[in-house]
C-alpha cells in the first residue's frame, strides 16, 4: 500500500542526513543551549513518522533519522516538510533503542536543502531513554 509513498519518502543517505544535522546543531549558540529544558544526546536513529490522528494514519509514512533527542523532544531530518503544530506519531528503530511510539507536536521545520528538511518535534509526555544510549559514540549510527 505505501510503495510509491515510501520511495519517495526516504532520505537517499543517512550519514549524510546525520553530518547535516550536526553541522545545524553546532550553528546554535551557547545561550540557546542553556535555556533548553533537558539535556539532549546526539544520537542517529532511524525513525518512521505518521500522522497523530487514528482517521490519518494510513495517509502518510515518512522514513527520516533523529540528530539528537532528549527527554522532552528530539530533531530529525526527513526528506518532506511536515506541517509546523500538527501532532505524529514517531516509531524509534526498534532494533537500535527501545522507546515507545511516542506522539509529539512538530515544533519548527526548515528547509536545508531541496530533499532535506530539519524539523523539531516535542513529545507529549517525557520519555525514559535507556542509560545505554548515554554510553553510545555520538557519530554511531544505531540500527
Amino acid at each position: 500500500m505505501f510503495d510509491d509513498t515510501e520511495r519517495s519518502s526516504q532520505l537517499p543517505n543517512d550519514d549524510e542526513a546525520f553530518d547535516l544535522l550536526q553541522d545545524l546543531s553546532s550553528n546554535t549558540t551557547e545561550d540557546i543551549r542553556r535555556q533548553r529544558a533537558h539535556f539532549r544526546l546526539t544520537v542517529k536513529v532511524a525513525i518512521t513518522l505518521r500522522p497523530g490522528n487514528a482517521s490519518e494514519v494510513l495517509s502518510m509514512k515518512v522514513k527520516g533519522v533523529t540528530g539528537d533527542i532528549s527527554q522532552g523532544g528530539c530533531s530529525a531530518l526527513l526528506p518532506i516538510p511536515v506541517t509546523v503544530g500538527d501532532i505524529y506519531r514517531i516509531d524509534f528503530d526498534k532494533k537500535a533503542i527501545d522507546l515507545p511510539m511516542t506522539f509529539s507536536r512538530c515544533v519548527r521545520c526548515r528547509l536545508i536543502r531541496e530533499d532535506a528538511f530539519e524539523v523539531g518535534f516535542s513529545f507529549f509526555k517525557p520519555l525514559c531513554l535507556p542509560e545505554t544510549l548515554a554510553q553510545q559514540p555520538s557519530s554511531t549510527l544505531l540500527g
